[in-house]
C-alpha cells in the first residue's frame, strides 16, 4: 500500500460556504509551497464528459476505465458498474504524491475536519454528530463550542490552522 498524504476536510452543511473556502484556502495552500490536491464527494451522480466525445462513448460501450490525456492535463473515469462505492481511504490511494488533500464531504469519516458554519443559513452545528471535527470556521461568533472557533473571513489563519493539525507545513 501506497503512503497517503496528509488528509483534512472541510465539511457542513449544503449552502454553508464549504467549496468557498476550500477555493481561497488552495492559493493560500499553494502560495506557501505546498502541492495541494482535493477530493471531493458527491452525492448524485455526475458527468464529466460530454455524449458525443470519443471517450463518454467508449465509456457508454463498457469500458471500465478511459484516461484522456493531453499536453496540460490528463483525467481518467472509472466506471464502477456493479461495484461499490469506493471509500475515502482507497480513493487517497489514487493520487500522486502531494503534501496535502483537502476533502470536501466524507463527513461522517475519521479524518481531522473544519467545519464550516454559517448561523444565517439555519442550521444547527453538526460539531456534535460527526467525528474529528477540530475547529469551527464561522462568519459570526460561536458561543459554547469545546473547539476553537476560527473566522472564516481570515484564510491565512484556517491554513495555518489546517498545517498544524496536519504538520504537511
Amino acid at each position: 500500500m501506497s503512503h497517503l498524504p496528509p488528509v483534512f476536510g472541510i465539511t457542513g452543511y449544503s449552502g454553508s460556504g464549504k467549496t468557498a473556502l476550500v477555493r481561497a484556502l488552495l492559493p493560500e495552500l499553494t502560495g506557501r509551497g505546498l502541492r495541494v490536491s482535493t477530493l471531493k464527494h458527491a452525492h448524485h451522480g455526475f458527468e464529466i464528459d460530454q455524449p458525443g466525445k470519443d471517450s463518454y462513448e467508449h465509456r457508454a460501450a463498457g469500458a471500465q476505465e478511459v484516461l484522456v490525456a493531453s499536453a496540460r492535463r490528463w483525467a481518467l473515469v472509472h466506471e464502477h458498474r456493479d461495484d461499490a462505492e469506493p471509500g475515502l481511504w482507497d480513493l487517497l490511494g489514487k493520487f500522486a504524491a502531494c503534501d496535502l488533500v483537502l476533502v470536501e464531504g466524507y463527513k461522517r469519516e475519521s479524518h481531522p475536519k473544519v467545519e464550516v458554519h454559517r448561523p444565517s443559513v439555519g442550521k444547527p452545528l453538526l460539531l456534535d454528530e460527526i467525528p474529528n471535527v477540530l475547529a469551527v470556521a464561522s462568519d459570526e461568533s460561536i458561543q459554547r463550542v469545546d473547539v476553537p472557533v476560527l473566522n472564516l473571513n481570515n484564510v491565512a489563519a484556517i491554513a495555518d490552522f489546517v498545517l498544524m493539525q496536519t504538520k504537511a507545513a
